[in-house]
């Protein structure tokens, strides 16, 4: 008999297959994107923490980590549609993760170890 799937899990299913069916889910977050129907199923139960080849502490291990990436706007959905809170915007009205993506276009080096007021300012140059 099947166990039933919390909300937190069926939303994070419903994310992962939406990102699937919208060609913006890739294999460890940043290697190739999914290709097989399959694969994307494993990956959402995974993240989710309803898979059944992993022990109850793997699963809720795998929720816990999943949601606070959603929550910190770390997932594909969220950058592809643009999701953040307030609090990851500042006076420039650009995240972090925005303005270091400007910062590696124009080749500033040590961007990587900049916060995100050190960036701005650099950027406003």
């Amino acid at each position: 008999m099947a166990r039933h799937q919390t909300k937190a899990q069926k939303e994070t299913v419903e994310r992962v297959m939406h990102e699937y069916k919208h060609g913006k889910l890739r294999i460890r977050g940043n290697g190739p994107k999914v290709q097989n129907p399959k694969q994307a199923i494993a990956i959402a139960l995974h993240e989710a923490g309803a898979s059944n080849q992993e022990s109850p502490q793997a699963n809720r291990e795998n929720l816990r980590r999943t949601k606070a990436r959603e929550r910190r706007g770390k997932t594909a959905e969220s950058r592809a549609e643009g999701k953040e809170t307030s609090r990851n915007r500042a006076r420039s009205g650009r995240t972090k993760a925005e303005l270091y993506d400007e910062a590696k276009h124009r080749r500033i080096p040590g961007r990587s170890r900049k916060s995100k007021s050190e960036l701005e300012r650099i950027l406003r140059h």
